[in-house]
Protein backbone atom coordinates (compact mmCIF):
# COMPACT_ATOMS: atom_id res chain seq x y z
CA UNK A 1 0.00 0.00 0.00
CA UNK A 2 2.79 2.45 0.83
CA UNK A 3 3.99 2.12 -2.78
CA UNK A 4 0.72 3.64 -4.00
CA UNK A 5 2.18 7.11 -4.49
CA UNK A 6 -0.82 8.99 -5.88
CA UNK A 7 -2.23 9.52 -2.39
CA UNK A 8 -0.64 10.48 0.93
CA UNK A 9 -0.28 7.22 2.85
CA UNK A 10 0.75 6.82 6.49
CA UNK A 11 1.79 3.46 7.92
CA UNK A 12 1.17 1.90 11.38
CA UNK A 13 -0.91 4.81 12.61
CA UNK A 14 -2.11 4.83 16.25
CA UNK A 15 -5.85 5.52 16.34
CA UNK A 16 -5.90 7.18 19.74
CA UNK A 17 -6.27 10.68 18.29
CA UNK A 18 -8.60 9.53 15.51
CA UNK A 19 -11.36 8.05 17.72
CA UNK A 20 -13.32 9.79 20.45
CA UNK A 21 -12.92 6.71 22.68
CA UNK A 22 -9.11 7.29 22.49
CA UNK A 23 -8.44 3.59 22.02
CA UNK A 24 -4.92 2.07 21.70
CA UNK A 25 -5.52 0.21 18.40
CA UNK A 26 -3.55 0.98 15.23
CA UNK A 27 -4.33 0.88 11.53
CA UNK A 28 -1.87 -0.63 9.08
CA UNK A 29 -2.42 2.27 6.67
CA UNK A 30 -4.18 5.63 6.64
CA UNK A 31 -4.79 7.42 3.35
CA UNK A 32 -5.71 11.02 2.52
CA UNK A 33 -7.06 11.32 -1.05
CA UNK A 34 -7.29 14.94 -2.17
CA UNK A 35 -10.17 14.52 -4.62
CA UNK A 36 -12.67 12.02 -6.03
CA UNK A 37 -10.28 10.89 -8.77
CA UNK A 38 -7.67 9.92 -6.17
CA UNK A 39 -10.31 8.26 -4.00
CA UNK A 40 -11.47 6.10 -6.91
CA UNK A 41 -7.89 5.16 -7.81
CA UNK A 42 -7.17 4.27 -4.18
CA UNK A 43 -10.23 2.02 -3.88
CA UNK A 44 -9.45 0.31 -7.19
CA UNK A 45 -5.92 -0.38 -5.97
CA UNK A 46 -7.14 -1.72 -2.63
CA UNK A 47 -9.59 -4.03 -4.36
CA UNK A 48 -6.95 -5.28 -6.83
CA UNK A 49 -4.54 -6.05 -3.99
CA UNK A 50 -7.28 -7.49 -1.77
CA UNK A 51 -6.67 -4.85 0.92
CA UNK A 52 -9.68 -4.09 3.09
CA UNK A 53 -10.62 -0.45 3.43
CA UNK A 54 -13.01 1.78 5.34
CA UNK A 55 -13.89 5.47 5.35
CA UNK A 56 -12.97 7.08 8.68
CA UNK A 57 -14.66 10.35 9.58
CA UNK A 58 -14.19 11.83 13.03
CA UNK A 59 -14.13 8.42 14.71
CA UNK A 60 -17.02 9.57 16.89
CA UNK A 61 -19.07 6.39 16.65
CA UNK A 62 -16.44 3.69 16.20
CA UNK A 63 -14.98 0.97 18.43
CA UNK A 64 -11.76 -0.72 17.33
CA UNK A 65 -11.41 -3.89 19.44
CA UNK A 66 -8.11 -4.69 17.71
CA UNK A 67 -5.70 -3.28 15.13
CA UNK A 68 -7.19 -2.61 11.69
CA UNK A 69 -5.36 -4.69 9.08
CA UNK A 70 -6.19 -2.50 6.10
CA UNK A 71 -6.42 1.11 5.01
CA UNK A 72 -8.57 3.73 6.71
CA UNK A 73 -9.46 6.49 4.27
CA UNK A 74 -9.73 10.03 5.60
CA UNK A 75 -11.72 12.54 3.53
CA UNK A 76 -10.24 15.60 5.24
CA UNK A 77 -9.60 17.26 1.86
CA UNK A 78 -13.30 16.93 1.00
CA UNK A 79 -13.99 20.13 2.93
CA UNK A 80 -15.83 22.32 0.42
CA UNK A 81 -18.31 24.78 1.91
CA UNK A 82 -20.68 27.04 -0.02
CA UNK A 83 -23.46 28.99 1.68
CA UNK A 84 -26.05 30.61 -0.59
CA UNK A 85 -28.89 32.09 1.44
CA UNK A 86 -30.41 29.05 3.20
CA UNK A 87 -28.81 26.43 0.96
CA UNK A 88 -25.54 24.83 2.05
CA UNK A 89 -23.25 22.62 -0.05
CA UNK A 90 -20.67 20.96 2.17
CA UNK A 91 -18.03 18.27 1.74
CA UNK A 92 -18.13 14.97 3.63
CA UNK A 93 -14.92 15.76 5.50
CA UNK A 94 -16.16 19.03 6.99
CA UNK A 95 -16.41 19.08 10.79
CA UNK A 96 -20.05 18.90 11.89
CA UNK A 97 -19.77 21.12 14.98
CA UNK A 98 -17.85 23.73 12.97
CA UNK A 99 -20.57 23.70 10.30
CA UNK A 100 -23.36 23.94 12.86
CA UNK A 101 -21.75 26.87 14.70
CA UNK A 102 -20.96 28.70 11.46
CA UNK A 103 -24.54 28.48 10.16
CA UNK A 104 -26.09 29.33 13.53
CA UNK A 105 -23.92 32.45 13.82
CA UNK A 106 -25.25 33.50 10.41
CA UNK A 107 -28.79 33.35 11.78
CA UNK A 108 -29.69 30.11 10.01
CA UNK A 109 -31.79 27.64 11.99
CA UNK A 110 -31.99 23.87 11.65
CA UNK A 111 -28.54 22.71 12.72
CA UNK A 112 -28.69 23.73 16.37
CA UNK A 113 -29.00 20.05 17.36
CA UNK A 114 -25.55 19.34 15.88
CA UNK A 115 -23.54 21.87 17.88
CA UNK A 116 -22.63 19.19 20.41
CA UNK A 117 -22.15 16.24 18.05
CA UNK A 118 -18.51 15.49 17.12
CA UNK A 119 -17.49 14.00 13.81
CA UNK A 120 -17.72 14.86 10.13
CA UNK A 121 -20.61 15.75 7.86
CA UNK A 122 -20.27 12.44 6.02
CA UNK A 123 -20.40 10.45 9.24
CA UNK A 124 -23.43 12.44 10.39
CA UNK A 125 -25.32 11.63 7.18
CA UNK A 126 -24.24 7.98 7.35
CA UNK A 127 -25.53 7.57 10.92
CA UNK A 128 -28.36 10.09 10.63
CA UNK A 129 -26.89 11.86 13.64
CA UNK A 130 -29.36 13.74 15.77
CA UNK A 131 -30.39 15.14 19.13
CA UNK A 132 -33.27 17.08 20.67
CA UNK A 133 -35.87 15.43 18.40
CA UNK A 134 -34.09 16.48 15.21
CA UNK A 135 -31.56 14.82 12.92
CA UNK A 136 -29.84 15.07 9.53
CA UNK A 137 -32.89 13.65 7.77
CA UNK A 138 -34.80 16.88 8.43
CA UNK A 139 -32.26 19.12 6.69
CA UNK A 140 -30.47 17.07 4.00
CA UNK A 141 -31.98 17.71 0.58
CA UNK A 142 -29.58 15.48 -1.36
CA UNK A 143 -26.09 14.02 -1.29
CA UNK A 144 -23.44 13.10 -3.85
CA UNK A 145 -22.16 9.55 -3.43
CA UNK A 146 -19.56 7.26 -4.89
CA UNK A 147 -21.37 4.01 -5.67
CA UNK A 148 -19.92 0.48 -5.24
CA UNK A 149 -19.31 0.57 -9.01
CA UNK A 150 -17.21 3.72 -8.43
CA UNK A 151 -19.68 5.97 -10.23
CA UNK A 152 -20.67 9.41 -8.94
CA UNK A 153 -24.39 9.72 -8.30
CA UNK A 154 -26.79 12.18 -6.68
CA UNK A 155 -29.26 10.76 -4.17
CA UNK A 156 -32.25 12.65 -2.81
CA UNK A 157 -33.73 12.67 0.68
CA UNK A 158 -36.44 10.08 0.05
CA UNK A 159 -33.90 7.64 -1.40
CA UNK A 160 -31.71 7.97 1.69
CA UNK A 161 -34.28 6.32 3.99
CA UNK A 162 -33.46 8.42 7.04
CA UNK A 163 -34.85 6.91 10.22
CA UNK A 164 -33.84 7.02 13.87
CA UNK A 165 -30.01 6.80 13.83
CA UNK A 166 -29.89 4.99 10.50
CA UNK A 167 -29.99 5.62 6.77
CA UNK A 168 -29.58 4.00 3.35
CA UNK A 169 -25.82 4.57 3.70
CA UNK A 170 -25.62 2.70 6.99
CA UNK A 171 -27.40 -0.25 5.40
CA UNK A 172 -25.23 0.05 2.26
CA UNK A 173 -21.75 1.04 3.49
CA UNK A 174 -20.17 0.54 0.05
CA UNK A 175 -21.82 3.83 -0.95
CA UNK A 176 -19.55 6.71 0.10
CA UNK A 177 -20.92 10.18 0.84
CA UNK A 178 -18.79 12.84 -0.91
CA UNK A 179 -20.85 15.95 -0.17
CA UNK A 180 -24.30 17.03 0.95
CA UNK A 181 -26.80 19.71 0.06
CA UNK A 182 -28.53 21.03 3.17
CA UNK A 183 -31.48 23.41 3.42
CA UNK A 184 -31.92 25.53 6.54
CA UNK A 185 -34.27 28.42 7.43
CA UNK A 186 -33.76 32.02 8.45
CA UNK A 187 -34.07 32.58 12.18
CA UNK A 188 -33.21 35.10 14.86
CA UNK A 189 -29.53 34.86 15.71
CA UNK A 190 -29.93 35.66 19.42
CA UNK A 191 -32.69 33.07 19.89
CA UNK A 192 -30.60 30.45 18.05
CA UNK A 193 -27.51 31.13 20.16
CA UNK A 194 -29.57 31.11 23.38
CA UNK A 195 -30.85 27.62 22.51
CA UNK A 196 -27.28 26.44 21.87
CA UNK A 197 -26.04 27.78 25.21
CA UNK A 198 -28.96 26.24 27.10
CA UNK A 199 -28.34 22.84 25.52
CA UNK A 200 -24.61 23.08 26.18
CA UNK A 201 -25.33 23.61 29.88
CA UNK A 202 -27.70 20.65 29.92
CA UNK A 203 -25.11 18.40 28.24
CA UNK A 204 -22.46 19.37 30.77
CA UNK A 205 -24.87 18.51 33.60
CA UNK A 206 -26.13 15.20 32.19
CA UNK A 207 -23.29 13.72 30.10
CA UNK A 208 -19.77 12.59 31.09
CA UNK A 209 -18.00 14.96 28.70
CA UNK A 210 -14.86 14.97 30.83
CA UNK A 211 -14.04 11.40 29.71
CA UNK A 212 -13.44 9.91 26.25
CA UNK A 213 -16.59 8.24 24.91
CA UNK A 214 -18.57 7.86 21.70
CA UNK A 215 -21.84 9.29 22.94
CA UNK A 216 -24.95 7.15 23.31
CA UNK A 217 -24.11 3.46 23.12
CA UNK A 218 -27.59 2.13 22.32
CA UNK A 219 -30.62 3.46 20.49
CA UNK A 220 -33.63 4.14 22.68
CA UNK A 221 -36.18 1.32 22.28
CA UNK A 222 -39.74 2.37 21.31
CA UNK A 223 -41.43 4.12 24.25
CA UNK A 224 -38.45 3.53 26.50
CA UNK A 225 -34.95 4.79 27.28
CA UNK A 226 -31.79 2.72 26.98
CA UNK A 227 -30.16 4.64 29.84
CA UNK A 228 -33.01 3.83 32.23
CA UNK A 229 -32.99 0.14 31.29
CA UNK A 230 -29.23 -0.03 31.86
CA UNK A 231 -29.44 1.86 35.16
CA UNK A 232 -32.35 -0.28 36.39
CA UNK A 233 -30.26 -3.35 35.54
CA UNK A 234 -27.65 -2.15 38.02
CA UNK A 235 -24.97 -1.26 35.51
CA UNK A 236 -24.25 2.36 36.44
CA UNK A 237 -20.57 2.46 37.39
CA UNK A 238 -19.95 -1.12 36.16
CA UNK A 239 -16.34 -1.60 35.01
CA UNK A 240 -14.57 -4.02 32.73
CA UNK A 241 -10.88 -3.27 32.38
CA UNK A 242 -10.56 0.46 31.71
CA UNK A 243 -14.13 0.83 30.42
CA UNK A 244 -16.97 1.95 32.68
CA UNK A 245 -20.67 2.66 32.40
CA UNK A 246 -20.94 6.33 33.27
CA UNK A 247 -22.36 7.17 36.68
CA UNK A 248 -23.74 10.37 35.17
CA UNK A 249 -25.56 8.79 32.20
CA UNK A 250 -25.94 5.00 31.94
CA UNK A 251 -26.16 4.99 28.13
CA UNK A 252 -22.57 6.24 27.95
CA UNK A 253 -19.55 3.97 28.24
CA UNK A 254 -16.44 5.94 29.09
CA UNK A 255 -12.75 5.26 28.77
CA UNK A 256 -11.89 6.09 32.35
CA UNK A 257 -8.53 4.31 32.56
CA UNK A 258 -6.72 3.27 29.35
CA UNK A 259 -9.58 1.11 28.08
CA UNK A 260 -9.16 -1.16 25.10
CA UNK A 261 -11.79 -1.75 22.45
CA UNK A 262 -12.17 -5.27 23.82
CA UNK A 263 -13.06 -3.86 27.26
CA UNK A 264 -15.83 -1.77 25.70
CA UNK A 265 -17.18 -4.62 23.56
CA UNK A 266 -17.31 -6.96 26.58
CA UNK A 267 -19.26 -4.37 28.56
CA UNK A 268 -21.66 -3.82 25.66
CA UNK A 269 -22.32 -7.55 25.29
CA UNK A 270 -22.89 -8.00 29.01
CA UNK A 271 -25.37 -5.10 29.14
CA UNK A 272 -27.31 -6.40 26.13
CA UNK A 273 -27.52 -9.90 27.62
CA UNK A 274 -28.73 -8.63 31.00
CA UNK A 275 -31.34 -6.23 29.57
CA UNK A 276 -32.64 -9.00 27.30
CA UNK A 277 -32.95 -11.40 30.26
CA UNK A 278 -34.61 -8.87 32.58
CA UNK A 279 -36.90 -7.00 30.18
CA UNK A 280 -36.98 -9.09 26.98
CA UNK A 281 -35.74 -6.03 25.06
CA UNK A 282 -33.04 -6.24 22.41
CA UNK A 283 -30.89 -3.14 22.72
CA UNK A 284 -29.72 -1.96 19.30
CA UNK A 285 -26.14 -0.72 19.19
CA UNK A 286 -25.82 2.86 17.99
CA UNK A 287 -22.04 2.60 17.73
CA UNK A 288 -20.08 0.45 15.27
CA UNK A 289 -17.63 -2.29 16.18
CA UNK A 290 -15.00 -2.35 13.43
CA UNK A 291 -13.70 -5.79 12.43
Amino acid sequence: MKKFDKVKIMEDVPLKKYTTYKLPAKTKYMAYPENTKQLIALIKYAREKNIKYKILGGGANLIFPHDYDGVLIKLDHFDKLEIKDTKITVGAGYNLIKLAMKTCKLGLTGLEFATGIPGTLGGAVFNNAGAYKSDMGYIVESIVVLTPDLEIKKMYNKELKFHYRTSFLKDNPDYICLEANIVLKHGKKKEIMDVIEDRKSRRLMSQPLEYPSAGSVFRNPPDNFAGKLIEDSGYKGKKIGGAMVSEKHANFIINYKEATGEDIVKLINEIRKTVKEKYDIDLVLEQEIVD
